[in-house]
């Protein structure tokens, strides 16, 4: 049984060598992540919340769809925004569109009306650096979702993302954000995408390191003999 022990207590050292330097990255990431809200990485906090509004007596909608449209729609929705009524039609292929009650479609979202709709909904939204209109296909890698969008910059570079055919806010990534993020990516080890979860090179090392938590267990209950007395 000694022998067996002295055995394992070299595996377990040359184990700790191998998954050292993964489970101290796992840890400071870990840690990272948790040390502040999580509102406060998403940027929710910055939001200023509006109540809704509700719809004129004898609202009536009317919404003329193109007659080539065969795109199933998800969701029909109508309200009030900056004292106009809305109807957004929300298609499964992750499109939209917007219209106004007479049924005539709303144009893409303007430079104009995205920094309004950020001044009037994020906090410090006033004070813009700069904006930047961004296609579907080539968003900037903070925002990660396919759809046409504005990218409004604030003075303390915070990135807004305005949907141009939503006429939404949706996406708030601050500075803190886009470090938590890369803090993200370092703990699933993907840097690339940071979304893959479940690939080899991360699975591997984290059956490596409870293998070794485990013999460190069992290490546990080693019996060690007694030093000399006055010993140091």
């Amino acid at each position: 049984m000694t022998r067996m022990m002295r055995q394992l207590a070299r595996w377990h050292i040359w184990l700790g060598w191998l998954v050292g330097v993964p489970l101290l990255l796992w840890t400071v990431t870990g840690l990272v992540m948790v040390v502040r809200p999580i509102e406060e990485v998403r940027g929710t906090d910055r939001l200023i919340e509006r109540p809704a509004q509700p719809l004129p007596p004898d609202t009536r909608i009317a919404v003329a769809l193109p007659a080539a449209t065969t795109k199933p729609v998800l969701s029909v929705t109508t309200a009030v925004e900056s004292g106009e009524t809305v109807t957004r039609i929300a298609y499964a292929d992750g499109t939209s569109a917007r219209f106004r009650a007479d049924g005539s479609a709303m144009a893409p979202l303007s430079e104009i009306e995205a920094r309004m709709i950020v001044a009037a909904g994020v906090r410090g939204g006033d004070r813009v650096a700069g904006s930047r209109r961004f296609a579907a296909e080539a968003v900037p890698f903070d925002f990660r979702k396919p759809m046409p969008v504005w990218q409004v910059v604030l003075e303390d570079g915070t990135n807004v993302y305005v949907g141009t055919e939503t006429g939404r806010i949706e996406a708030v990534r601050t500075r803190w954000w886009r470090f938590y993020d890369t803090m993200w990516g370092l703990h699933i080890m993907d840097l690339q995408t940071r979304e893959d979860t479940h690939h080899p090179l991360l699975i591997g090392f984290a059956a490596l390191s409870m293998l070794g938590v485990l013999m460190g267990c069992v290490l546990l209950f080693r019996r060690r003999r007694a030093g000399p007395r006055g010993a140091r």
